[in-house]
């Protein structure tokens, strides 16, 4: 509706921020909650949907960029924000970095509506944010305790680390197995039940990050490996069709709404932290508020140089490898930068600050923490600023290293599942048909819908030498179906209003042509 290009994030923080202008509510939740209440699901769901296969293939890639160049973030800005910011102890800097050290996806989405994002580099972004989100946060995890103790050990950290890695990713695969095997027991034996199997698959995440941090593993980690494993699981204890359709749309809406809502959040705070900024900056020793302001674009800068620096070198050692014969072997600046845009700060950020103690174990204020949430609200508006303005531009007309077509892959599975179908409609057909009077009404029938079969049968395999014209008369195909089916959704509204028929039947026949417009807009 706006004029310009925003991303989502955007105009929900503004959304938020008139709120907090407006009234004098404030929503103030305890960190542990607040990390329970929105991590746990986006993480599961961010597990669950990520393309598995697409993922294995930049594997290398995806490692590089989400736990080396956390780490280099976590201690290189670390230590940069100690240089610029004395005043902050060294263990809330490496917090901070901690907590800004993860991307966002869904941001990026938002930003890149308009330009599409070339999918191998949306993959590797993906891939990217499930795996730095974890690890960004458990190195928070530790900066938070060096914090409260006064003392960090590396030999123990890296003990710790290894129990919270191994830990949470195996208690977030045995929940979820655990989970899905007992629920396909009880509805091969009493029949599945849509709406208990929505609330299931939504509670896993929670079961998983509860248990997790229960027995001082890494929850962030169990929520992740309960997502990847529901796609396994999934596969081999099929739900309903029903089931499938009506769960996707509930996720997109908690999606939706939970991402929506730390936004709204950001924003509605954004007054009270803007009114204490005075008294925030004296925390730098500075009187001047537009300090916290150069403070926040200095961050930026260095988190933005330190992304292009590692993404050239990730690309130079992978995906411009001399092994995969590429036409160049040095990367494109245009694509490094687009990468580097692209790491835009969000939800996740948002929730780790927050989670940031209020108080020491002593019963003290945790040093600068507002001064944290700050500098961290301002790199998430700041990123998603720039990151609105420069990313379409570099987007425009860039084209990621070539992969093979997948056109060839998916002909291959629809002749297999027709050829399947054949053959099961003709068992069926047999056995309905034997011994009955009416055997030829089974014949036509069977033989009508076997016809409709081999039509995709033989138009997979005509087509299949010549990629450019599969493609073409599909969306050819496509387009003609939608323009049926919009004519056939025009007649039935029309004999709605005009009492030809009634709203029951309307109803089901819109749904039916809902589910094929559907099939041919994926």
């Amino acid at each position: 509706m706006l004029p310009i290009a925003l991303p989502t994030p955007l105009v929900q923080i503004a959304l938020g921020f008139l709120i907090g202008l407006v009234s004098n509510l404030r929503v103030a939740l305890d960190p542990e909650l607040f990390l329970l209440l929105f991590l746990p699901p986006l993480l599961f769901l961010d597990g669950w949907r990520i393309p598995k296969d697409e993922l294995l293939k930049d594997v290398a890639t995806v490692f590089e960029l989400a736990l080396g160049l956390v780490l280099l973030t976590v201690v290189g800005v670390g230590f940069f924000i100690d240089w610029l910011i004395p005043a902050m102890p060294l263990a809330v800097c490496f917090a901070l970095a901690a907590v800004i050290s993860p991307t966002d996806p869904i941001a990026v989405s938002a930003i890149a509506a308009r330009v599409p994002i070339p999918k191998r580099m949306m993959h590797i972004l993906e891939g990217e944010s499930l795996l730095n989100d974890a690890s960004g946060l458990v190195c928070l995890r530790f900066a938070i305790a060096a914090a409260l103790t006064g003392s960090f050990s590396v030999g123990e950290a890296s003990l710790t680390f290894l129990w919270l890695a191994i830990g949470g990713i195996a208690i977030g695969v045995a929940v979820t197995l655990m989970v899905t095997r007992t629920k396909a027991w009880i509805s091969e034996r009493f029949g599945e039940d849509t709406g208990s199997q929505i609330l299931i698959s939504v509670l896993i995440p929670f079961a998983a990050y509860i248990l997790a941090e229960h027995l001082h593993c890494s929850g962030i980690l169990a929520a992740v490996a309960a997502g990847v494993t529901m796609t396994f699981a999934e596969i081999s204890r099929q739900a309903l069709p029903a089931t499938r359709m009506r769960r996707n749309s509930v996720w997109d809406t908690l999606q939706f709404a939970l991402n929506g809502i730390i936004f709204v959040l950001l924003g509605e705070q954004l007054p009270g932290i803007l009114a204490a900024a005075k008294q925030t900056v004296r925390l730098t020793n500075h009187t001047n508020p537009w300090w916290l302001g150069i403070y926040v674009l200095a961050i930026m800068l260095a988190l933005a140089a330190l992304r292009f620096a590692w993404v050239w070198i990730s690309f130079r050692l992978t995906l411009f490898r001399a092994r995969y014969d590429m036409p160049y072997r040095r990367p494109d600046w245009r694509l490094v930068a687009a990468m580097s845009f692209a790491g835009v700060r969000g939800a996740i950020t948002l929730a780790g600050v927050l989670t940031i103690p209020l108080t020491l174990t002593d019963g003290t204020a945790f040093p600068a923490r507002d001064l944290a949430i700050f500098l961290a609200a301002g790199v998430i508006i700041v990123s998603l600023i720039l990151a609105s303005i420069g990313l379409p531009l570099l987007l425009h007309g860039l084209t990621m290293p070539a992969e093979p077509s997948k056109q060839a892959e998916e002909d291959e599975a629809r002749v297999a599942a027709a050829q399947a179908a054949i053959s099961a409609i003709e068992n069926v057909q047999h056995q309905m048909a034997q011994g009955r009077n009416d055997a030829d009404i089974y014949a036509a029938a069977g033989a009508r819908i076997m016809d409709l079969y081999r039509e995709r049968i033989d138009s997979r395999i005509q087509q299949s030498g010549d990629t450019h014209e599969t493609r073409k008369y599909a969306l050819v195909e496509r387009d003609l179906r939608l323009a049926g089916l919009k004519a056939e959704r025009d007649a039935i509204f029309l004999m709605t209003r005009n009492r030809s028929i009634g709203s029951e039947v309307a109803q089901k026949l819109i749904r039916e042509l809902d589910l094929l417009e559907v099939r041919f807009r994926i």
